[in-house]
C-alpha cells in the first residue's frame, strides 16, 4: 500500500487555490478512481494519464487499485491542468520517482497520449496570484505556459516538453548519487523583457473630423468614456480603432493584470505583451459574453478589455440586457460574477467607446441623403440606449460625414504620437495632483481637485439647471472640464474649460439628437 502527494493549483477567477493531488495504490480489483469534485475534463484525465505513462516507456500499475483524490473536496476543478500532477503521483506511489524530491514544486500541464505536455489556460494568472499572496514555490509547466508564468519577475518557473523530462528530474536516487543532468526538454525560464515599441493604427489616417479627434484626445487624457454618433461611413469605427494608440504606455503592473485576464480567457499572446487591448464584440453578444459568467465563471469582454478599450459598434443593436449590464463596471471598475457554486470577481477598468447611427436608416440630419425614418422609428431606435447608461458616458460626440472633396484632397491629419504626448502630459498632471486619472475622482475628491473658478461654477450651475442634468451628469462634466484644463496646462478649471465640456453633454440623448 503506497501513498504520494503532489501539489498543484486550481483557478478561481484570478485566484489560484492550492490543490493537493493524493494518489493511493492498494491491492484489490484493478481500477482507476478519481474523486474530488472533478469536472468532465478532469475525469477524462484517467485515459490520458494511462496512455501517456505507457507510451513514455514507464510502468503503469495495472494490477493495483488506484484512487486519486483532488483535495479540498469541495473546490470545483476543471480543465486538463491536473494531468501532469496525477501522472507524477502515480509514478511516485509506485516507486518510480522519489516522493520526497517533489516537495517544493507545483505542477500543471495537460498530457497528450504520447506523453507530450500541452499548454494550460491561466498560467500567467496562476503565477501572478502566487506572487500577490507571497507564496514561494517552483512551478513546472509546459513550454508555452512557462513563458507566460515567467513574465512575473520573481517567479521560479521551469519548462518541460515531455513527461519524461519531468520524471528524469525526480527519479529515485541514492543519497550520495550525483544530481541528474539537465534534460534538453527541461530548463528554467527567465523573465522576458518588455516590448518597448507597440504598434497601433495611426490617427493620421483619418482625414478631417477635428471635433471627434479633440474628443478622443480628451477621453485619452482623462480616462473618459465616449459615444460617437453619425451617418454610415463617417469614420466612427476608424476613430475608435485608433483610440488605444493615444493612451499612455502600460506600466508593468498594468501589463501583468491585463495579460493575466487574457490568459484566463485563452487569448494571451507574447507578441501582444504590453499592448493595450481593444475588444470589439459583435452586436449579437449576450450579457454573459460581455460581463462574464458560465460555470466555472470566465471573464467577459469587459474584463478582457481591462486597462484597454471596449468598442461597441452599432451600440443600439446590442441586446438591452447586455448594455444594462455595463452600468456597474463603468462605475466601479470591477465585475462580480455570482453563481450558486461560487463567486468570482474580475477587474474591468476599461474605457468604453460606443458608435451608433442617429436613426435606423442612419441619415437623420445628414446633408447628403434624406432620412426616410418615421418619428416613431427614430424614438424607438434612440430609446434602446437607456438614460442611466447614457448618463455614465462622459462625452457624446457627433461625427458628420466627410465630403468627397475633403476626403480625396485633404492632407493627412495629426499623428497619434504627438497627440499621445499631450495626453500623457495631461494625465501626468492629474496623477501628480490627485494620484489617479480625472475619471476616477469621486465625491469629495471632485470638490478638492477640480479647483473650479467662481465664474465657471456659476455658469455650470445655471446650465445644469436649465438642461435638467442629474448629479452624475454634473459631476462627469466637471471631470471632463478638469481634463480639458490639464490639457491646457491650467492650474484651475476656468469658464472656457467648462463651456467646452458642456458641448459634449448638450442633451440627454446622443450628441446632436433631440
Amino acid at each position: 500500500m503506497s501513498l504520494s502527494l503532489v501539489q498543484s493549483r486550481a483557478l478561481l477567477g484570478l485566484e489560484a487555490a492550492a490543490v493537493t493531488v493524493e494518489v493511493h495504490l492498494a491491492n484489490g480489483l484493478p481500477s482507476f478512481t478519481l474523486v474530488g469534485l472533478a469536472d468532465v475534463e478532469v475525469k477524462e484525465a484517467r485515459e490520458r494519464v494511462r496512455s501517456a505513462i505507457q507510451n513514455a516507456g514507464l510502468e503503469f500499475p495495472h494490477n493495483k487499485r488506484i484512487t486519486v483524490n483532488l483535495a479540498p473536496a469541495d473546490l470545483p476543478k476543471d480543465s486538463g491542468r491536473f494531468d501532469l500532477p496525477i501522472a507524477l503521483g502515480i509514478l511516485a506511489a509506485s516507486g518510480q520517482i522519489d516522493t520526497a524530491r517533489l516537495s517544493g514544486y507545483e505542477f500543471a500541464g495537460e498530457l497528450s497520449l504520447s506523453g507530450e505536455l500541452r499548454p494550460v489556460r491561466g498560467a500567467l494568472a496562476m503565477s501572478l496570484a502566487l506572487h500577490a499572496s507571497g507564496v514561494q514555490t517552483r512551478l513546472v509547466l509546459p513550454s508555452d505556459s512557462a513563458e507566460e508564468a515567467a513574465l512575473v519577475g520573481e517567479a521560479e518557473v521551469y519548462r518541460a516538453g515531455h513527461l519524461l523530462d519531468v520524471v528524469r528530474q525526480f527519479v529515485a536516487q541514492a543519497a550520495d548519487a550525483p544530481a541528474p543532468e539537465p534534460s534538453p526538454g527541461w530548463s528554467r525560464v527567465s523573465a522576458r523583457p518588455q516590448a518597448l515599441v507597440v504598434p497601433y493604427p495611426d490617427l493620421a489616417d483619418v482625414k478631417g473630423q477635428l471635433g471627434p479627434k479633440r474628443a478622443l484626445e480628451i477621453a485619452a487624457a482623462g480616462g473618459h468614456s465616449l459615444l460617437l454618433s453619425g451617418p454610415p461611413g463617417s469614420g466612427k469605427s476608424m476613430l475608435a480603432q485608433r483610440f488605444a494608440g493615444l493612451l499612455p504606455p502600460m506600466t508593468s503592473s498594468e501589463a501583468l493584470e491585463s495579460a493575466a485576464v487574457a490568459s484566463l480567457g485563452g487569448r494571451f499572446s507574447l507578441a501582444r505583451w504590453a499592448q493595450r487591448p481593444t475588444c470589439s464584440p459583435h452586436h449579437t453578444a449576450s450579457a454573459v459574453a460581455l460581463v462574464g459568467g458560465g460555470s466555472p465563471p470566465r471573464p467577459g469582454e469587459v474584463s478582457l478589455a481591462h486597462h484597454g478599450v471596449l468598442f461597441l459598434d452599432e451600440m443600439p443593436e446590442f441586446p438591452r440586457a447586455a448594455l444594462e449590464a455595463l452600468r456597474e463596471p463603468l462605475e466601479s471598475g470591477t465585475i462580480t460574477i455570482s453563481r450558486a457554486a461560487r463567486r468570482c470577481e474580475f477587474p474591468a477598468r476599461f474605457q468604453l467607446i460606443g458608435a451608433m447611427n442617429p436613426c435606423p436608416c442612419g441619415y437623420l440630419g445628414s446633408m447628403q441623403r434624406a432620412c426616410r425614418c418615421t418619428p416613431d422609428q427614430i424614438a424607438r431606435y434612440q430609446g434602446k440606449l437607456s438614460g442611466p447608461l447614457l448618463d455614465r458616458i462622459d462625452l457624446h460626440v457627433e461625427v458628420p460625414a466627410v465630403p468627397a472633396s475633403d476626403l480625396l484632397q485633404a492632407p493627412a491629419g495629426e499623428a497619434s504620437a504627438s497627440i499621445r504626448e499631450r495626453c500623457m502630459a495631461a494625465r501626468e498632471r492629474a496623477i501628480t495632483r490627485q494620484g489617479k486619472p480625472n475619471q476616477a475622482l469621486h465625491g469629495q475628491e471632485i470638490d478638492t481637485h477640480v479647483l473650479l473658478d467662481a465664474a465657471a461654477a456659476k455658469f455650470l450651475h445655471v446650465a445644469a439647471a436649465r438642461l435638467g442634468w442629474s448629479a452624475r451628469s454634473t459631476h462627469r462634466a466637471l471631470k471632463v472640464a478638469r481634463t480639458i484644463a490639464d490639457l491646457a496646462g491650467a492650474h484651475s478649471t476656468q469658464l472656457a474649460h467648462v463651456a467646452e465640456a458642456m458641448q459634449y453633454r448638450r442633451a440627454n440623448g446622443p450628441a446632436g439628437l433631440p
